[in-house]
């Protein structure tokens, strides 16, 4: 299945999504998630069924426009919407002037009052209402056409409430000057519909602009431009030309064009869009950089690696964009109430019109009250309630260094009730150090950190870092490693010299069938926090080696917060059980697993999952992988440089334990924001539905369709504001 993110025209409520949604989903081998605040589509396709062309047709059968892929550029178009807003907010204050300036005595010429010159007057009215129809054009040719393609919409119900509003006083007009008799107008209802619905759609688009800042941010902060380092010296060049090898310089207050590896200099850059912390980072020969950070200091010389789309800052924007188009659960309840939300409100208007009609004889007073009820139940705050906050949320949560793959994971981060630590590179830094060797062998300490640095060279296992710092402290040079293999969760082998080497844990002595007669001493390294590694020789153990890591500043006080917040907190770990529990209790964790196997961990996760208990992982992304992928969210903290191979449904990307509170916040918040969206649109809509139809006339309380579109547009900017209280 392939995936891609298309850019959808023409949908304004959650009426619009649901039809392009459905419509797509019920293509064979399709499987769609639309998006109304990004005006999008997470599609996944089987490219042997279906192709882009099929799913521009699909769409466009649904509608709807077919825009083209996002290709995660922000544009720049010249935004005239507000010289409309305020031109035509003039033209209402002429209109109603003159179509109410009479009835509240106010002062006007004579020729445009409505009692002597009812036709004047009436002519008046209708040529200022003409403009208000071709201002509001696009809302009725959507409205129509999502009739005529019978999905209707939002933009439907104010269509068919205009033009019936506007038809009926066409007539009225006709009979005024056959007759010379007064008549009941409406055009300037029909006006002022069209005008607050351009408003309440201006004023929401804004906001909505504003939930795609953080998001737009990430979009923009790759430079457009790099300096390129030739024989003829500097040369500015566009970042679209630069190649992979090419060698680029960056000086101070510059930002990195491209994922690189600095060949020259060194500096302190600025990753904060990037990593959400604010301390500067140094960088040296040999590091990497990422494109769009900044040069704080410094000149460094880099060679380009990744470039475009396949940069790290591409990936997080990619799986930001992926993660604001996925469906959170809660959103299910907004998309079921709008799928017959429009039909069903087109069904009360026809009854109320009916029954105002039977009742009170006025056809004038029961028109007013189907476009009413038309006007004011549009479900434009509805559509909005869930993807807004999501929206907001997940470009926040992104600026924080916390990307969140999908909708569903952050709805469901602050519910874990039980959260599970690895230990090393988790709540250690994964820095290890050789903290003690017991050494006995004939080799001298150096010779004897040699081979076991040969073997780890060949190893992804964090534990090999400690060997390759000392190797590199004390420059001590490889031996060739013949016949490396992997003895599952337990250690490595290989031939050196023509002897056998092994190195791992105690488990591998149990594997070699040898007797462990060093049980004293391991439990002696053991009570100093180390990590203990057995060196085999020839079926013999020639070396213990004890190695420490350091905690994490920040772990003591993010288990203290978690518990605060009534999480339970496992720790679980490969090391014996002395060791564990040493690191356990000096951080915080009651509850320790030691001396476990991968399979281990996995096995636990599950049986915690049988007896319902919603479980977070925590690891570092590639060890961890079964256990992080078994978990109902697995968490992973990541270097940055690795983003698409992860399979965690969280990565952290600037390694700060913290932002883990922050995550479930987020989420508890986010929740909370949606929940109150929802109840507002469906509060909204029962107190305006009965007073709209009429039910509350006996007590005095009844509304025109001019306060009607006004009450829509204030329902739909109480979610907006709502959702924006999620940026601080």
């Amino acid at each position: 299945m392939k995936k891609v993110i298309i850019k959808v025209g023409g949908m304004s409520c959650s009426a619009c999504q649901n039809k392009v949604e459905k419509y797509l989903n019920k293509q064979d081998g399709v499987v769609a998630s639309v998006n109304l605040v990004m005006q999008q589509a997470l599609i996944e396709y089987d490219e042997e069924k279906v192709s882009l062309s099929d799913i521009e047709r699909f769409i466009k059968e649904s509608g709807y426009t077919y825009l083209g892929i996002y290709d995660n550029k922000v544009e720049n178009k010249k935004d005239y919407s507000f010289n409309y807003i305020i031109l035509f907010a003039i033209l209402v204050v002429i209109l109603m002037y003159i179509s109410m300036g009479s009835m509240l005595h106010l002062p006007i010429l004579s020729i445009f009052n409505m009692h002597k010159h009812p036709l004047i007057h009436g002519l008046t009215i209708l040529i200022l209402t003409i403009p208000f129809l071709v201002y509001g054009f696009d809302i009725i040719k959507s409205g129509i056409n999502k009739l005529i393609h019978k999905s209707p919409n939002m933009d439907s119900l104010v269509t068919v409430g205009v033009i019936t509003s506007f038809i009926y006083s066409i007539i009225n007009l006709i009979i005024m000057i056959i007759t010379k008799k007064e008549t009941f107008l409406y055009f300037e209802s029909v006006a002022m519909i069209i005008y607050f619905m351009k408003l309440g759609r201006f004023l929401d688009n804004k906001s909505k602009d504003k939930t795609k800042e953080a998001i737009e941010k990430l979009v923009t902060i790759t430079p457009e431009v790099a300096i390129l380092k030739t024989e003829e010296g500097e040369k500015e060049v566009t970042i679209d030309t630069v190649k992979v090898g090419d060698i680029l310089i960056c000086k101070a207050g510059d930002k990195v064009a491209v994922d690189g590896i600095i060949v020259n200099g060194e500096t302190h850059v600025d990753e904060a869009f990037i990593t959400g912390e604010s301390e500067k980072v140094k960088k040296k020969e040999n590091d990497k950089v990422l494109a769009g950070t900044l040069i704080i200091d410094g000149y460094i010389e880099y060679k380009a690696e990744s470039i475009g789309p396949d940069s790290t800052i591409s990936e997080i924007v990619r799986l930001v964009m992926n993660s604001v188009n996925t469906k959170a659960p809660i959103s299910r309840i907004a998309d079921k109430v709008s799928s017959i939300f429009v039909p069903t409100i087109f069904i009360i208007a026809i009854l109320s019109f009916i029954i105002n009609l039977i009742i009170t004889k006025n056809f004038n007073a029961s028109l007013e009250t189907f476009v009413t009820v038309l006007v004011v139940a549009c479900p434009c705050a509805l559509g909005l309630a869930t993807p807004l906050a999501l929206v907001t949320s997940c470009g926040k949560a992104a600026t924080e260094g916390i990307l969140i793959k999908t909708s569903e994971t952050l709805e469901k981060a602050h519910q874990v009730d039980t959260i599970i630590f690895d230990k090393t590179g988790t709540l250690t830094y994964g820095n290890l150090r050789i903290n003690r060797l017991n050494n006995y062998s004939d080799y001298t300490n150096d010779e004897l950190i040699t081979l076991v640095a040969s073997l780890e060279h060949k190893s992804t296992h964090p534990i090999a870092s400690a060997f390759k710092t000392y190797r590199d402290e004390h420059k001590l040079k490889l031996k060739k490693v013949e016949k490396f293999s992997v003895i599952s969760n337990l250690g490595i082998a290989g031939t050196i010299n023509d002897k056998k080497i092994y190195v791992g844990s105690a488990k591998i002595l149990e594997k070699l069938e040898l007797y462990n007669k060093y049980k004293k001493e391991e439990q002696a390294l053991a009570k100093e926090g180390n990590s203990i590694v057995y060196v085999i020789e020839s079926k013999k153990v020639i070396a213990l080696i004890g190695v420490q890591d350091v905690i994490r500043v920040e772990a003591p006080k993010t288990i203290k917060k978690l518990k605060e917040l009534g999480k339970t907190i496992v720790m679980l770990s490969g090391d014996n059980k002395e060791t564990a529990n040493r690191i356990a209790k000096s951080i915080g964790i009651d509850e320790v697993l030691a001396d476990q196997l991968p399979q281990d961990k996995e096995r636990y996760l599950k049986d915690l999952k049988k007896n319902n208990k919603l479980v977070m992982m925590i690891g570092d992304g590639i060890n961890d992988a079964p256990s992080l992928s078994s978990s109902d969210i697995g968490l992973s903290l990541n270097s940055g440089t690795d983003i698409a191979a992860n399979s965690s449904d969280i990565i952290l990307m600037n390694n700060n334990l913290l932002k883990i509170v922050d995550l479930i916040n987020i989420s508890k918040k986010t929740i909370k924001i949606i929940k109150e969206n929802l109840f507002w649109a469906f509060f909204y809509n029962i107190l305006m539905i009965p007073i709209a139809v009429g039910l509350l006339k006996p007590l005095g309380i009844s509304i025109t369709p001019v306060i009607a579109s006004i009450a829509m547009t204030i329902s739909s900017l109480t979610v907006v504001l709502n959702s924006l209280r999620l940026r601080k």
